[in-house]
């Protein structure tokens, strides 16, 4: 992108395109489809905190996969989902990955006790 095109769409003179945004993005060392979500879904302060973070690499990973899981798992149950049950599943989601990271926090302290 040359530079005076940059500087315009800098300033909200120029629309930009997706691909250019995830170049940029990508150029400055974020995690740009992460990045990009969560900017649409309106949650520009978190797109800001995470994208140069393992937050987001963890969230644009989970994005990258999760399609492919929900299909080989729920299979022809797909169809049976329904959108009002996303926040929930948001919220299992989370809580799940707390639990995670609290049993591998208590036993990598485990170990270092019993050194």
């Amino acid at each position: 992108m040359h530079r005076e095109t940059l500087q315009r769409v800098m300033r909200g003179e120029r629309p930009i395109a997706v691909d250019e945004a995830t170049q940029i993005l990508t150029t400055c060392g974020a995690y740009p489809k992460a990045t990009l979500l969560l900017t649409m879904a309106g949650q520009e302060d978190l797109a800001c905190q995470w994208m140069r973070n393992e937050m987001g690499q963890f969230l644009e990973e989970f994005l990258a996969v999760l399609p492919m899981h929900l299909d080989r798992t729920l299979g022809r149950r797909v169809a049976d989902l329904r959108p009002r049950w996303a926040n929930g599943t948001s919220q299992l989601v989370a809580r799940m990955l707390s639990k995670h990271i609290d049993e591998f926090t208590d036993r990598d302290f485990a170990a270092t006790l019993g050194r």
